[in-house]
């Protein structure tokens, strides 16, 4: 499919992707060894990351979700109007078996961190979309806990519309790419 003009690829080199772990490596890896997750070596980290990787690829192949591989970080890119109703923050009940898959999947690979990322369109005011965001974000997380997912793994982040994959949305379609959910998975190395 063709991207517009307008669409902004974010890979590699989205600052908010590539950067530090919500709240920090130092405080959330604390959190990890409190629970007793022994970190990856470094060497080991690369091949565990690739296994995660393949494993998500396989189990989301076909159902409109996207794994992206930035090298250091895994990153599960769900639509956000195939997990939540518009202006909500309750998972749609339609969605729970894919999450289900994801969280099973993230519960065994309990060596990376998991950062959940909420984004919404430009549709209301930043101040609402920002709440809104962090509410969804907050949503999954807990979906993710309340499905075996080690807390002290999870932080969550909303991100309103700072963020965009169209800009300036244009058309639905690009509105509706902008409300999205991302799952960052980080190796915890020691």
């Amino acid at each position: 499919m063709a991207r517009p003009a307008a669409f902004v690829p974010l890979g590699v080199s989205a600052p908010y992707l590539s950067g530090d772990v919500i709240s920090g490596h130092r405080a959330r890896a604390a959190k990890m060894k409190a629970a007793k997750i022994r970190p990856l070596s470094q060497v080991a980290a690369s091949a565990y990351m690739a296994d995660l990787d393949r494993e998500l690829r396989q189990q989301t192949a076909g159902i409109g979700l996207d794994v992206l591989n930035l090298g250091s970080s895994i990153v599960i890119r769900i639509p956000a109007t195939f997990t939540f109703d518009a202006g909500s923050a309750a998972v749609k009940a339609q969605t729970d078996a894919t999450l289900l898959e994801i969280a099973r999947t993230v519960k065994t690979r309990n060596q990376t961190f998991v950062d959940v990322l909420a984004h919404t369109d430009t549709s209301g005011t930043p101040q609402g979309n920002l709440a809104l965001s962090q509410k969804r974000a907050a949503a999954v997380a807990t979906y993710l806990s309340g499905h075996g997912v080690s807390k002290a793994r999870i932080a969550s982040h909303g991100l309103g519309e700072s963020v965009p994959l169209y800009n300036p949305e244009t058309t639905e379609a690009e509105k509706a790419a902008n409300r999205r959910i991302e799952i960052r998975l980080v190796p915890y190395t020691g």
